[in-house]
This record gives structure tokens, sequence and C-alpha cells, in this order.
């Protein structure tokens, strides 16, 4: 009885000891020991809405209240590296419309973003860029492409991204395109399904091998999942999802699939959205939710298996405490009181991410 009143009290030391004070000066010391990296912030379709031409240019040196981003938030927050999102809506199928679509918003990133802002950006295509320009003080833009259905089941067009600088894919977006499932319409008996992915969609993720481009599996089914994770040679990441556990909506991932995932050396890129954080409505999701995700996500498959992928700007309730890009700061004091280490951080923040991006780019080094 001793013996077990002795254990009980030593697990009781070892969950207090993992909330602990922290000083201002550690949590920005920490902070500023990181290289943030934000693998999902939507601020290139925010300003002209999401199904309409774009019709202005985003300024994103403007303060901007009505958003999550603009650059002095960005500042603020401590952003070393931000994937701005070349976002195409399902709408954009009719007509062949989507790789239009996805390059007017792949030049508002180039031209509104990057060049107009050069003292403040400068475009990153690899892990090693990504370093560099954060070393110069200057925050690494990055596009990814989300929506499959851009590349209007045409190679060539997959190609023709990857040379205007998108890194990564997301495989679908809430609807099932001509070669991938989506999670938002399994339930729809109006759509045609695939069962996963087609052999013109396993075409896709191995041309994304070969050439250098992260496959983004959120939004994807369960079965183009293991389809996915079955042919690329390479980690995959998912850049703005949550624990299904946690919060049961089908683009969450259940635990089997975080497991699976981080087992090939994947990343799970931690989403902000209020709905794919809790079930509890109201009252609004909080910075304690995103934290449970964190540690869901660890205690599941480990730290290496944990980014940050926000959702910034593609989402109308973000947590309380994290309303934007300025309350990074807050999410590591979070983790410093809830016992992680620096060195944790500093894997969340961005290590892992620019893990899979070297191996993502020495698969395709290999390839050619």
């Amino acid at each position: 009885m001793r013996f077990a009143v002795i254990l009980s009290l030593a697990a009781l030391s070892t969950v207090f000891a993992q909330k602990r004070t922290v000083a201002d000066e550690e949590v920005l010391r920490v902070h500023r020991s990181a290289l943030l990296i934000d693998t999902h912030n939507d601020i290139p379709t925010e300003d002209a809405g999401k199904d309409r031409p774009l019709a202005a240019r985003v300024d994103i040196s403007a303060s901007n209240q009505k958003a999550h981003t603009d650059l002095s938030r960005l500042r603020a927050g401590g952003a070393g590296a931000v994937f701005f999102v070349a976002y195409v809506s399902s709408a954009y199928v009719d007509g062949n419309r989507g790789s239009t679509r996805a390059q007017q918003v792949v030049d508002t990133i180039l031209n509104d973003i990057v060049e107009r802002n050069p003292k403040d950006f400068t475009l990153a295509t690899t892990a090693d860029q990504i370093e560099a320009i954060h070393k110069q003080g200057k925050i690494a833009a990055l596009i990814g492409l989300e929506g499959g259905h851009a590349i209007q089941n045409r190679l060539d067009l997959l190609r023709t991204f990857y040379g205007r600088g998108v890194r990564y894919m997301t495989l679908t977006h809430t609807n099932t395109n001509g070669w991938a499932d989506s999670s938002g319409d399994m339930n729809d008996a109006a759509v045609a399904h695939h069962n996963g992915l087609t052999s013109f969609g396993k075409e896709v993720v191995w041309e994304m091998n070969k050439l250098g481009m992260m496959v983004d599996i959120s939004h994807v089914s369960d079965k183009t999942f293991y389809d996915a994770l079955e042919v690329s040679r390479a980690p995959l990441i998912a850049s703005h999802s949550n624990c299904r556990a946690l919060a049961n909506v089908p683009r969450n991932m259940a635990d089997q699939m975080i497991k699976d995932l981080a087992k090939k050396g994947g990343v799970v890129q931690v989403n902000f959205y209020c709905n794919f954080l809790t079930n509890a409505k109201p009252p609004r999701a909080t910075l304690a939710d995103v934290v449970a995700h964190i540690d869901h996500i660890r205690d599941l498959a480990g730290i290496e298996a944990i980014g940050i992928g926000t959702d910034f700007d593609g989402i109308d309730c973000a947590p309380e405490g994290l309303e934007d890009v300025s309350k990074f700061p807050n999410l590591t004091r979070a983790l410093l009181e809830n016992g992680y280490s620096a060195e944790d951080i500093r894997k969340i923040y961005g290590g892992n991410l620019l893990r899979v991006m070297r191996v993502v780019e020495k698969v395709a080094a290999a390839s050619k």
C-alpha cells in the first residue's frame, strides 16, 4: 500500500511539474530561437473573396483588422516563413477554369506580397533558402496549391505550377476531383467516387515526388490518404489538419492515420479553425484546445510529427488567445507551461517541416 501511495504521489508530481510559471523573458528567448513556419495561410484570397475574380491587389503591408494577417502582425508574431496558399474553389471546375484561377492567385503571391515588399519577403523554394532568408531577417514566402482540380487532370500543368514556385499541393479540397476522393463529399450519393486514388491519381503523386513537391493530404478521404501513403516515395504532410479523436469531423485525422503518417516521416500541421479543434459549440475554441491537439499528436506519434498550419484567413473563427498571426508567442508560452522544451518547440514550429522538405528534395534529386 505504501509503495502504491508513493507511486501515486510521484505521478501527481509529474503532472503538476508539467504546468509551470514561465517568465516573459523565457517566452521571448525561446520564441526568437525558433524558425516559425506556418504551412497554410489564405490571405492571398481573403480580400477578394473565395469565388470572385481578384478585383484588387492584396496589400499585406497595410493594417487589415478584418483579416488575420498583415505584415506588422506577422512581424509581431515572429513568423519566419509562410506558405501562402493558392486556393481554388470547386466552382472553378466548371468550364475548366481551375488552372487559370490558380495562376491568378500565384500571381498575387509573387507580385503583391513578394515583389511589392522586397525588404520583408523573399520567395523560397527549398529548405536551405528558408533558413537563409530567416537569417537575413526577412520572412520566407512559399506557395502551396490547395485543390488538385487546379491541374485539370494534366501533369504538364502540375509541372508548370512547380516551376512557378509551388512546393506542395493539397490533393483535394472539399470536392472529389477527377482522380482523388475528398473527405468533404463522401456521403453525397450524387458524387462519383473512385475508392481513393485512381491510377492517374497515383501518377500525380509520383510526379510530385519526382518534382520535389510535397504531397498534402488535408481534405482527402481516408482511402485517398492510405493510397497516397502507399505510393509516395517521400513523406506526406497534412498542411492544416487536426485530430478526429478531439474534434470528430471527417477532414480531421483518425489516430491510426496520424501514427501511419508519422511512421513514414510525415507531419501533421495543426489547424486553428474552431470547428476542427472542438465539437463543443458554443463556446469558441481556445488556445488550450490547440495545445490539446498538439499533445494528442505527440502522445500518438512523437514530437517529430507535429507542425503548425493555421488556416488563417481561410477560417471565420480562430481560437481565443490565437486570434491572428501576432499571437504566436501565446502558444509558445502555453507549450512551455505544459512541459514542452525549447527544442520541442523548435521542432514543432519549423524543424519537422524542414526535415520533410529536405527528404522530399532528396527523393526528387534521386529521381533525376
